[in-house]
């Protein structure tokens, strides 16, 4: 019986990881870099009590944070130390060295923002109207008045300088919960193997389950899934406890705050109204109907009595496309054209050259796929790549996150170089579409086509229906504890599983206790405060501001290009409008929706015809 397995680390080529020395060029320099950053912290307690002594003051203080946090980050964003110790830490979870570096790098992160929590009290102290005329007298403080007017926005919710500093301390100690909940998902958790149809058995991890998914084999789709939901389920317990315990931390801070509620504390402070996140869910109710059709249509395809959830992303034809990495990032440059040869030269050149990617699986890297960086690095990008279309889009989405950081970064002072999330997953959407519609427009064999849609469902899938349905229960998750109910394992699979057969409707075969621990396995997103949301609005943000360029809108381009190089200049609600898209409306949603409809009516008909050869 053969056996297919992952790589050790080891033994991946250093042409195919990212190269997390063009940040430092050995821990030695990572170690003196914390240490000129633990030099700096008495400087930056000698300016508490003294930010309302003028602006020349706050002027020299704010330089001396920009330093410190360029190096290792702030609150809401990591610097080159932070970034380099999890670039080690990610791609071997059970890497000891590198789990301390990170541990190291978080702690010092906290003791950072804990030395500068004094700074928002004293400064709301002076008043946003007196900070705004400093702007005017001191040039160094010119671009803050946006910076400012967010902060007078957030008075209400700040506390003294003491409370402040007590949050920042506990910041590391809270981020257990989630941490341990990332060690059990990617490191001590073991999976049953998958097997095929002709007794092969297949190594179950993070880095391929997505490919073992969308195999033409059902075996092994079928113990992929299978395999890889009762791993989980084996320690169910363990991971309510972490994901209650996260709840729990949310609704505390928003407390503590002031906030009305967790959920108003996850979103009013980035000034999302909570409208957006009920116009969204409504929306997606509303619709359900077309993924209940997509079912239908997928279940006749495949000729299926009985449509189970690991067939949702089974191949529709014969043979799924193989598609290299290097010809996925010849695609995606074709397909992002309309922006022009900078974007797709400094693309290429990072994805060819310059090793943004981490590309492949290996034993003990961590699930999913991200962009990171930090000022003053290039974008680097972390995914487990499967030579098939579903990689190329995955390589897409993080690239669309990459180029956005990159004409940030380049283009806003440091204050402002990190976009909101909000906006973060517009342009890595914004990338997936149009790629596809470059592919569908250029490539007009039917069983490509096929293809082609299906790995904009499977997208859909995860941004459209996951994603909300993921909201849902992460709204009822807190709302469970802000009236004092517990979270139990018990009672997060049954709401997991009402949620999602609402959503599968009846031409999907509901496997209760599988379907219902999906909460377990996006560690990393239940975490996100009332992030899974912002996937949705994003997809709709996305296609919105593509449908405008694909169509030829006069400036249409332009404009998605200053929408990359705004960072968080502007509010988020106003960046976008200002490329075009009012998501404080419904109407993308809706729209986005229709979208999804096309495809669906256009796979009916090309499933159709190939039925009929």
């Amino acid at each position: 019986m053969a056996t297919k397995t992952l790589p050790l680390r080891k033994e991946i080529p250093i042409e195919h990881t990212w190269d997390a020395h063009s940040i430092f060029p050995s821990d030695q320099a990572w170690e003196k870099e914390i240490q000129l950053v633990l030099e700096q912290l008495p400087k930056v307690s000698s300016f508490r009590g003294h930010l309302a002594e003028g602006p020349k003051i706050l002027a020299d203080y704010f330089e001396l944070a920009e330093k410190i946090q360029r190096s290792i980050g702030s609150s809401s964003s990591g610097g080159k130390i932070l970034l380099y110790a999890n670039m080690f830490h990610v791609v071997d979870t059970a890497d000891q060295a590198a789990v301390a570096r990170a541990d190291r790098a978080r702690s010092l992160l906290a003791q950072v923002s804990a030395t500068m929590a004094f700074a928002f009290p004293e400064m709301l102290a002076i008043g946003t109207e007196k900070l705004k005329q400093w702007c005017k007298e001191e040039k160094r403080l010119a671009h803050f008045e946006q910076y400012f007017d967010d902060l007078g926005k957030k008075q209400a919710h700040l506390r003294s300088a003491e409370v402040e500093e007590l949050l920042n301390y506990v910041s590391d100690p809270f981020r257990t919960a989630s941490a341990t909940h990332g060690i059990l998902s990617d490191t001590d958790l073991t999976f049953k193997p998958a097997q095929s149809e002709k007794n092969e058995t297949l190594e179950i991890g993070q880095g391929n389950i997505a490919a073992l998914l969308t195999s033409s084999d059902r075996t092994v789709r079928k113990t992929a899934w299978q395999n890889y939901a009762d791993g989980y389920l084996a320690f169910k317990n363990t991971a309510a406890n972490c994901i209650a315990t996260g709840v729990k931390q949310n609704v505390l801070l928003a407390r503590v705050r002031k906030f009305a509620s967790a959920h108003e504390g996850a979103l009013k402070p980035n000034h999302i109204p909570l409208d957006v996140f009920h116009n969204l869910i409504k929306v997606y109710r509303k619709n359900l109907s077309t993924w209940h059709r997509y079912w239908k249509i997928r279940k006749k395809a495949l000729g299926y009595d009985k449509l189970h959830v690991y067939d949702t992303r089974a191949p529709l034809t014969e043979g799924k496309p193989v598609v290299p990495f290097k010809q996925s990032v010849d695609w995606i440059c074709e397909g992002m054209k309309p922006l022009g040869d900078a974007y797709i030269n400094v693309m290429r050149r990072g994805c060819l050259e310059q090793r943004w990617v981490d590309i492949y699986p290996n034993k003990g890297k961590r699930m999913g796929a991200f962009s990171s960086g930090a000022p003053g690095t290039h974008p680097f990008i972390f995914m487990s790549y499967n030579d098939d279309l579903f990689s190329m889009s995955t390589l897409a989405h993080e690239l669309g996150h990459s180029m956005h950081s990159y004409y940030s970064r380049a283009t806003q002072p440091y204050i402002y170089s990190r976009y909101t999330l909000f906006l973060a997953e517009v342009a890595s959407n914004f990338n997936q579409a149009m790629v596809r519609a470059h592919l569908l427009k250029t490539n007009t064999d039917p069983d490509f086509q096929i293809s082609i849609i299906e790995e904009a469902m499977a997208n859909f899938h995860r941004y459209f229906f996951i994603m909300p349905t993921l909201a849902r229960f992460e709204l009822e998750m807190h709302q469970r504890v802000e009236r004092g109910e517990a979270l139990t394992s018990e009672n997060l699979i049954k709401l997991m599983t009402e949620l999602f057969s609402e959503g599968y409707g009846t031409d999907v075969e509901i496997d209760h206790d599988r379907i219902g621990i999906t909460w377990a396995q996006f560690a990393t997103h239940l975490y996100s405060n009332f992030y899974v949301f912002q996937y949705a609005t994003g997809i709709s943000g996305a296609h919105a501001l593509s449908e405008r360029i694909l169509q030829g809108v006069p400036g249409a381009a332009e404009k998605y290009l200053e929408f990359l190089k705004s960072g968080s200049s502007l509010y988020p609600l106003d960046t976008l409008k200002r490329a075009g898209v009012d998501m404080s409306s419904p109407e993308p949603v809706e729209k986005t929706f229709q979208v999804l409809a096309n495809y669906v009516d256009k796979l009916e008909k090309l499933t159709a015809t190939q039925r009929n050869k």
